[in-house]
């Protein structure tokens, strides 16, 4: 079901000046220590409180839907047989041998090329698809268990310092258990045992869905009518206790809390049928201001970057000018941006 847009929205209504000590490029030494801007996108009030205070802000039989995604070491450097340094950034497992692959040289490599990256490890260049090749791992063992030998963590672009061991850690929720994603599902770095602990004894109810976050979701928005941008896909899966969890909750005046836009983007695709069914698939749902919701009423989630399609979808969720307000305020009260940063807790806008 295609989104229902407002027309004419331009690429600069989603612009903000953001300070660039801001931008958070270390986590705070616990999950749980960071700030949370809490914002009702009905009223436009806003409070300024800590993430530790997140059970407060939830009432029994509500549902708390986690993304269980695991982000894998993707981040491989080298050189080509023929010269040249080489970046591969994969985008996409496709099997045990075979992936979709952004490529950094100084000329695109062409079809059939070897690269020779990490300790020897040799890739071939099989074809492009767009802005990303298919490459072949010509070992006998699987995709996974060589990136997570050879690869790094592949930190977003405005973090400006290498991978660190301490990565392989914080820039991985507590709950990752399915490999497949390049990026985190940042507003689940927050958590910890105990935090998860605290929901279930206020009486929530945790449920996940799977969606493999890609480097797409850093991809600019380049037109000036940003409804005419084209999303990249990513794959889902919602299981069926999580819809059955979610129908329950529903029936019984609860609410559902999703911890960040891949969840919500997941939860949303799934429904777009007219009702919330368990399954995979792949989604290039584009939430613009105007999209009517039909399963999330709280969105958890960080502070994205100026002009992106996260912030988009954030403010079709809390209304244009009131995260405008808050973001806004976030600034002024030097609140940390982006994956490592602090988190805001959305309740969400009228319809409309």
């Amino acid at each position: 079901m295609a989104p229902t847009i407002m027309p004419l929205m331009q690429i600069e209504d989603f612009d903000y000046f953001l300070p660039r000590e801001l931008i958070a490029q270390y986590p705070t030494r616990e999950r749980t220590a960071s700030r949370l801007l809490h914002l009702n996108g009905r009223t436009g009030a806003q409070a300024d409180r800590m993430f530790r205070d997140l059970p407060e802000l939830v009432q029994p039989g509500d549902v708390v839907v986690i993304n269980d995604s695991r982000v894998i070491k993707a981040r491989l450097t080298g050189m080509k047989v023929t010269g040249g340094a080489v970046e591969v950034l994969i985008e996409r497992v496709l099997d045990s041998h075979h992936a979709l692959a952004q490529i950094r040289a100084s000329h695109a490599p062409r079809e059939g090329s070897v690269l020779r990256l990490a300790d020897g490890l040799r890739v071939t260049v099989l074809a492009r698809r767009g802005t990303f090749f298919r490459i072949r791992f010509d070992d006998a063992r699987d995709v996974f268990a060589l990136l997570e030998l050879h690869g790094s963590m592949p930190l977003p672009p405005y973090i400006d310092r290498p991978a660190e061991k301490g990565d392989d850690a914080r820039y991985q929720t507590v709950y990752a258990r399915s490999p497949g994603a390049v990026a985190a599902p940042t507003a689940g770095l927050h958590f910890d045992a105990s935090m998860l602990a605290a929901l279930e004894a206020k009486g929530a109810v945790l449920a996940g869905v799977t969606l493999h976050v890609g480097a797409g979701t850093f991809q600019p928005v380049r037109a000036a009518d940003v409804s005419s941008h084209q999303m990249h896909s990513e794959w889902y899966e919602i299981p069926q206790p999580t819809v059955d969890a979610i129908r329950c909750a529903k029936r019984m005046g609860g609410q559902v809390l999703a911890v960040g836009t891949t969840t919500l983007r997941a939860l949303e695709a799934a429904s777009a049928a007219g009702g919330l069914t368990a399954g995979r698939g792949e989604t290039n749902l584009f939430i613009l201001p105007g999209y009517r919701f039909h399963v999330v009423e709280r969105l958890l989630t960080n502070f994205h970057l100026p002009r992106s399609t996260l912030l988009m979808l954030v403010a079709a969720f809390g209304g244009i000018q009131a995260v405008r307000t808050a973001y806004r305020h976030a600034v002024r009260a030097r609140y940390r941006f982006y994956s490592y940063g602090d988190a805001m807790l959305i309740e969400r806008a009228a319809p409309g």
